[in-house]
């Protein structure tokens, strides 16, 4: 059986299904998403709950424990992780490869809705889910700044605006907002003035909620017309606030200019964010997983044009970091190394055969081949990614083998006298069966590829098959192109005139193959020689492998270098923001880096006022590596006081979803977790004490400094305060409580309660506290029912599993 035949016979079938396989081909090129590496990313959902003013422990016992028990009966989950801080709790849920992302966020909605019952009753908002991993690298920073503008007023563009624009795209998970100054009113109050007037702190509250009202005040329906009833129950700015009446003494109204004050503030202003030394909002993109970086960010740049023609003239918006650019110029190189090995291939063919039409005919199933592995992998749904081009690379190598052999059989039957056709036709019948067992077990190696499994296999997966690929169609292409043109193209024996460059060359392959004569010679009478050396190469291959550093894939340079720095346990915000804007300015004097971004507030593992981030993007053209960049700053940061940077060169796969300061994490879990803490902190000081290891630190921080308050129930009882009275009232003084709800024409703001700044770092001086009893008739000091002692808590409180964890 002569496979070949039908498509010597038939050149112009043989063309047009060439063709078709090349127009495929190129169609399927232009369909293909360009990405940094195949899609490797589990599904994974966050879940975010908040209750301002709770303690760490507090959000993980009534919050973060009910969720997880939920959680914990969702179907095909790999890990779960929270990781609960003061007011706010995330739980990461990571699910299996093979499931379906949009079926799991149905899964766990429902779970968020069975335990919404078990949840704290005073939550201002239910906790929410996106689909995110929260270790995952941000594509794109995008910052926001003006020298004249309020913070408050950027916030709104950055925020409100620009970060809702962003968050309905296909394929974006999250807009994180660093340095949030989004307006709302604060009513700081002054306890010595409330105990003179007796007014109770929790009557405040109950006043302010009163007063700021936007309600339904329905209309009037006449027998000819209806008109609209519009009250005007909101107060809108800090001044309104300030004449508003709380309380009446002695016939005299009370308002809150006469206890405190009302002024024009920011929800949060505990956190600040500064982009190359200047405030601003800075808005980091993150991708749902499985979607595709270029397309994502190139959706976002989109949009940018329209709204900057909408900012102000002193507001400036700048692109920080794009990730893209980083993927594009790494595919861009591979696609040239790509070309590059293609005409290697071409001149390497061209300078041993020597003849031109007969390289013609072999290299023609190079591009072929490659080009129909494209119309394969848009079939598939793969992408055009690093490994992938890689791939293709790698077989440039053998895809003209196939071609090769059957042009030389071919070539041999001319040689012999045979004509061009006949040659073809008798050269395909004995070569075909040989290409194809060729195609069969140079396809059959990267079979078990194909089947891997974990994240390993789905990294190597698409890789194997563009190699499968190629490989196939190169098959198919030696059998069917390849003897057509040798039957048309060649020339007969007597037709061919070797010229000079064939003499030339001829000489030298001659003298290369005697002596390879030679040496052939030489080691078939040295026979044990040769096999000691075998033997020895052997076993040098083997003490290689055990010798070569294991890791899972290379570190990457991507521009960008990621730092969390951490003050200590006392450390203020306003302590906390020189300390960060010196490490910021440290970083941005060394060479290399092109701009930074630091943010105080929260960073890594943890939330505070001790924390924050700094993000430093590094320029381009002839510089230091990252990681050189990472080791000459380590000792100058290292030397600053009252602050430590962890610095990490970002990874291009991000494994498992907590947060840390570094790149390699270890976990401890465990069921008693005063057990637990000491045992992670034996750990931790082994491994820093172990040659080789560097900025070994711990999410655990047992010296939060804390003010214990013990409640004196008999006396409350007698006194008529219950104990959800005086948690009210300690969280309406000392926790930034938001009493009320400004809605604007755009968004919402909040009235936040709390006592004046002099005054929140006393409570130790109850006596000035007053709230009301149950019947409302009298006040008691809220030391008459409290006794406070000073203490330490864990400043986080992280579960794995459902069990306390530490990591490391």
């Amino acid at each position: 059986m002569n496979i070949s035949q039908q498509f010597i016979e038939k050149p112009v079938m043989t063309t047009l299904l060439m063709a078709a396989l090349v127009i495929f081909g190129l169609f399927g090129y232009s369909t293909l998403p360009v990405s940094e590496l195949p899609n490797v990313d589990f599904p994974t959902i966050t879940v975010s709950a908040s209750l301002p003013g709770a303690d760490p422990d507090t959000m993980a016992s009534a919050v973060a424990t009910p969720l997880e028990n939920q959680f914990s009966t969702i179907a095909g989950i790999s890990s779960m992780t929270s990781s609960s801080a003061a007011g706010s709790t995330t739980i990461t849920l990571q699910f299996d490869l093979d499931r379906n992302i949009d079926a799991a966020a149905q899964d766990v909605q429902a779970a968020i809705s069975a335990a919404s019952r078990q949840l704290p009753t005073n939550m201002p908002t239910p906790p929410t889910l996106k689909k995110v991993n929260p270790s995952d690298q941000p594509v794109i920073f995008i910052a926001l700044h003006s020298p004249a503008l309020s913070m408050s007023e950027v916030d709104k563009y950055a925020e409100t605006l620009l970060a809702r624009q962003i968050s309905t795209l296909n394929g974006v998970a999250q807009v994180n907002v660093f340095g949030s100054q989004k307006y709302a009113v604060r009513v700081q109050l002054n306890p010595a003035q409330l105990a003179a007037r007796g007014i109770g702190i929790d009557q405040v509250a109950a006043a302010l909620a009163s007063a700021n009202v936007d309600q339904a005040t329905g209309q009037l329906n006449g027998p000819t017309q209806a008109t609209l009833i519009h009250a005007n129950g909101q107060l809108m700015t800090g001044a309104a606030f300030n004449s508003q009446v709380i309380a009446y003494r002695n016939g005299a109204p009370v308002r809150v200019k006469d206890v405190g004050r009302a002024i024009d503030s920011v929800q949060n202003n505990l956190v600040a964010n500064w982009y190359n030394g200047e405030r601003g909002i800075v808005l980091a993109v993150q991708r749902q997983p499985g979607s595709n970086t270029i397309e994502v960010v190139d959706e976002i740049k989109s949009i940018l044009p329209a709204f900057s023609k909408q900012l102000p003239a002193s507001l400036s918006l700048d692109i920080i970091y794009d990730r893209s650019q980083l993927i594009r110029s790494s595919v861009a190189d591979v696609q040239t190394t790509l070309l590059i090995a293609a005409v290697l291939v071409v001149l390497v063919i061209f300078i041993f055969l020597r003849n031109l039409s007969a390289t013609v005919i072999p290299s023609l199933a190079l591009p072929i081949a490659v080009i129909g592995t494209f119309a394969g992998m848009a079939l598939f749904g793969y992408n055009l990614d690093n490994l992938s081009l890689m791939a293709l690379t790698l077989s440039v190598g053998f895809v003209v083998d196939d071609a090769i052999v059957m042009l030389e059989n071919i070539v041999r039957h001319i040689e012999e006298g045979e004509k061009p056709h006949d040659a073809a036709v008798d050269g395909a019948r004995e070569i075909a069966f040989t290409i194809l067992s060729m195609t069969v077990s140079l396809a059959a190696v990267f079979i078990p590829l194909v089947f891997m499994g974990g994240i390993v296999g789905r990294l190597l997966h698409e890789f194997a098959v563009t190699i499968v690929l190629a490989i196939v169609v190169s098959g198919i292409v030696s059998v069917t192109l390849t003897p057509m043109l040798c039957s048309r193209f060649l020339k007969p024996a007597k037709a061919y005139r070797p010229g000079g460059f064939y003499d030339r060359s001829e000489r030298a392959f001659n003298a290369i193959q005697a002596r390879y004569e030679r040496s052939l010679n030489w080691s078939m009478e040295h026979r044990r020689t040769i096999l000691g050396i075998f033997f020895l190469s052997l076993a040098a291959t083997v003490g290689m492998f055990y010798v070569v550093p294991q890791d899972f894939i290379p570190t990457e340079d991507q521009g960008m270098i990621r730092a969390q720095t951490e003050g200590s346990d006392r450390t203020s915000f306003a302590a906390m923001s020189i300390y960060q804007q010196k490490a910021a300015a440290i970083a941005a004097r060394q060479p290399g880096v092109a701009s930074v971004m630091s943010f105080v507030g929260g960073g890594g593992s943890r939330s505070g006022t001790n924390t924050g981030t700094l993000l430093l993007r590094l320029s381009g053209g002839d510089r230091p590596s990252a990681d050189e960049i990472i080791r000459k700053l380590r000792p100058k940061l290292a030397a600053l006081p009252g602050i430590n940077v962890y610095m990490q060169n970002p990874p291009a796969i991000q494994i498992g979803g907590r947060q840390s300061k570094s790149l390699y994490q270890y976990t401890l879990q465990g069921l008693d977790q005063d057990l637990l803490q000491q045992s992670a902190m034996r750990l931790m000081n082994a491994l820093a004490a172990t040659p080789g290891f560097l900025d070994v630190t711990t999410d655990l921080d047992l010296s939060a400094p804390t003010v214990d308050v013990a409640i004196d129930r008999d006396k409350a009882a007698s006194l008529g305060v219950t104990p959800a009275k005086i948690e009210t009232a300690l969280g309406a003084a000392f926790g930034t409580e938001q009493v009320s709800t400004i809605y604007g024409s755009a968004d919402q703001y909040y009235v936040i309660m709390e006592l004046l700044p002099q005054y929140q770092y006393m409570l130790s001086d109850l006596s000035r506290l007053y709230l009301s009893s149950a019947d409302g008739t009298t006040l008691v000091p809220l030391n008459a029912v409290v006794k406070t002692t000073a203490g330490t808590m864990p400043l986080t409180v992280n579960h794995q599993g459902q069990l306390p964890a530490v990591t490391i």
